[in-house]
């Protein structure tokens, strides 16, 4: 989750789908916001389509306290989470993750590579 739900959570959420995928990871994720914008950003819209990745949300919504409950991981990149009630699962805080509307590159890529290890953590969680 990020503020807005509309920029990292949704980078995030796109390139955890595909990785977990590719590794053989059944798994939910979810793509939400504090304070919710109105629309996906075009910019993060744009660079996923470019990519070869789908969308993962139509619009950003409110993170809930039944994510908060249901989640195994939850991730929080620079969220005030004052509002919700702690997680059931870990709590994961990226808050230093710059923000794409100020160095889109290295956001995407701090995500990307972030998204990478988590989904090889968890694999590695699933080997007998």
């Amino acid at each position: 989750m990020c503020p807005h739900g509309a920029a990292k959570s949704v980078l995030a959420s796109a390139y955890f789908q595909r990785a977990a995928k590719e590794r053989g990871l059944t798994v939910r994720v979810t793509s939400a916001g504090t304070e919710p914008d109105a629309h996906v950003s075009p910019a993060v819209a744009s660079h996923l389509t470019k990519k070869g990745y789908e969308v993962p949300i139509a619009k950003p919504r409110r993170a809930t306290a039944d994510d908060m409950a249901t989640a195994e991981v939850v991730i929080s990149m620079g969220c005030d989470l004052s509002a919700l009630p702690a997680p059931r699962g870990t709590l994961r805080r990226w808050d230093d993750v710059p923000s794409p509307s100020e160095d889109f590159a290295r956001a995407d890529e701090n995500i990307r590579t972030r998204v990478v290890q988590l989904v090889e953590e968890l694999v590695g969680r699933q080997k007998p």
